[in-house]
């Protein structure tokens, strides 16, 4: 179930069609992902889009479009993102 759910936060689907998709309750979802990664299934999803994000930016794509193919809706929101998620900047990040 845990790979399952790990798909599924990467395709950006909301909680509810996941837990409908891995056939348990948003409830059920809630709680195993907690126990699993520390954190809920929505908070899961903005890391693996972040993880991606990363992934795209030190390969040298510029931030702009990284933000855009991962699906924020622009660099500032990526760079929130970032903050809340990590604590860091994202030139911060990249550096490290």
């Amino acid at each position: 179930m845990l790979r399952g759910l790990y798909e599924e936060a990467d395709a950006g689907r909301p909680v509810a069609a996941t837990a409908d998709a891995l056939g348990v309750s948003a409830r059920a979802l809630h709680r195993r992902s907690l126990a699993a990664f520390g954190y809920g299934p929505k908070t899961l999803a903005r890391v693996r889009r972040l993880q991606r994000a990363l992934a795209l930016a030190r390969e040298g794509t510029p931030l702009a479009e990284t933000a855009a193919r991962t699906g924020f809706a622009d660099q500032a929101h990526l760079a929130r993102d970032v903050r809340e998620l990590a604590g860091a900047t994202l030139v911060e990040l990249l550096r490290g």
